[in-house]
């Protein structure tokens, strides 16, 4: 599959078969992640695979109540050190969220390439995720996915035409 193609084909998956994924795919994706590119090359990210059902269950409740991130084999879980990220400049920057969802964009990505679905998480309770997952200051969540075999054909997803979200040399809308 060319990357396009890859880009063109990807779904978020809500729904997923009880069969494990392969460590050896798991590590690719992981590896995809880390080599995404970050401010200052600072990659100051961290990955926590969460397979053991009782913390997906705590995690769901967390995510308000969506389900099916508990269905799928693990959830991943992206944190950005905020102190590392901001070493030197000040807090004016958003980098550690843009670091973070780079990272996950090539993780998500990479399971697509695999076989595997993925679904981008952003609606959580950061304090709760933290506790379930005892991370520390200066971490912040920026994103999970859940990460598994997608059950069954993921629907189509409509996307706006081109000239509906570009324009050249300032706002035209």
């Amino acid at each position: 599959m060319d990357f396009y193609q890859l880009i063109k084909t990807r779904r978020s998956v809500r729904k997923y078969e009880s069969r494990p994924v392969e460590e050896e795919k798991l590590m690719r994706i992981l590896n995809a992640a880390r080599l995404a590119p970050s401010g200052k090359n600072a990659q100051a990210w961290k990955f926590i695979v969460v397979k053991d059902q009782e913390l997906k269950e705590k995690i769901v409740k967390a995510a308000k109540g969506q389900k099916f991130l508990a269905e799928a084999d693990c959830i991943i879980v992206c944190c950005v050190n905020e102190e590392e990220v901001y070493q030197g400049h000040g807090n004016y920057m958003t980098s550690f969220a843009v670091d973070g969802a780079i990272a996950m964009d090539h993780l998500i990505l990479a399971a697509h390439y695999e076989g595997l679905g993925t679904c981008w998480i952003g609606a959580f309770f950061e304090d709760q995720i933290k506790e379930i997952l005892n991370i520390p200051d200066p971490y912040r969540v920026v994103a999970m996915t859940p990460l598994g075999y997608p059950a069954g054909e993921q629907k189509d997803r409509g996307r706006k035409p081109l000239e509906e979200i570009i324009a050249f040399d300032g706002w035209k809308w």
